[in-house]
């Protein structure tokens, strides 16, 4: 039994057919391509984090405000560490950008605490690229804390009696200058930027990779 098979399908069509064919098919391609690029770029836009896009940056961080009254305890406790506890906007590029509340441990070191702190922190005086962006200690003695363990991530505290930090995850303490005394964190306490702005203290919250003995940059606020 024969079998017709349709022919017109198979029929290239004249020269100007196939042109007109290859010139639509080449225009429907670069209309999609610009298409697709005026899609990308507010895509893309969105996943970068607002504070990496802020004027008002330290390092790529935004600067929060440190509450004025407890700010005045640093100040007046000179040598003592005291928790200040600080609101800021958070976005990491995925969400809107959402308040966040954390805390770290400010310190105004005594003469005698910052003429040895760059003998008891020498990781923070090495290399410019080991360097923090701002100094550790501002010109006015004052230091700022990170209150994540660089060990595992814990939240340590300041303990009185014993005048050092203590970790209670694992055992590791620093002291007043946020240098190791004990336990198994790789590093000493990670300092912040700080500044003091027309009266006005603020810091920019980073977060740091744990359980590296170099200051690895995880995230900013």
């Amino acid at each position: 039994m024969a079998v017709h098979e349709a022919q017109s399908y198979k029929d290239p069509g004249t020269p100007e057919e196939q042109s007109r064919r290859t010139f639509l098919a080449n225009a429907t391609l670069a209309v999609g391509g610009v298409i697709g690029l005026v899609l990308a770029v507010p895509l893309v836009g969105s996943l970068i984090p607002e504070s990496l896009l802020s004027p008002d940056k330290s390092a790529g961080g935004v600067w929060a405000d440190l509450p004025k009254d407890q700010f005045a305890m640093v100040t007046s406790k000179a040598g003592t560490p005291i928790k200040i506890t600080f609101d800021f906007k958070y976005a990491d590029g995925y969400f809107p950008p959402a308040d966040d509340e954390q805390f770290v441990w400010g310190v105004k070191l005594t003469p005698e605490q910052v003429a040895g702190f760059e003998a008891k922190r020498p990781d923070l005086f090495g290399s410019p690229a080991d360097k923090v962006a701002y100094p550790a200690v501002d010109k006015a003695g004052f230091v700022i804390f990170s209150s994540i363990c660089p060990h595992l991530g814990c939240r340590f505290n300041w303990n009185q009696d014993a005048t050092r930090f203590i970790c209670p995850c694992h055992g590791s303490q620093f002291g007043p200058e946020g240098n190791k005394l004990a336990g198994p964190a790789p590093r000493g306490l990670d300092p912040l930027p700080f500044r003091d702005k027309d009266g006005q203290a603020q810091v920019t919250w980073i977060q740091y990779k744990s359980g590296e003995p170099d200051r690895v940059i995880v995230a900013y606020s």
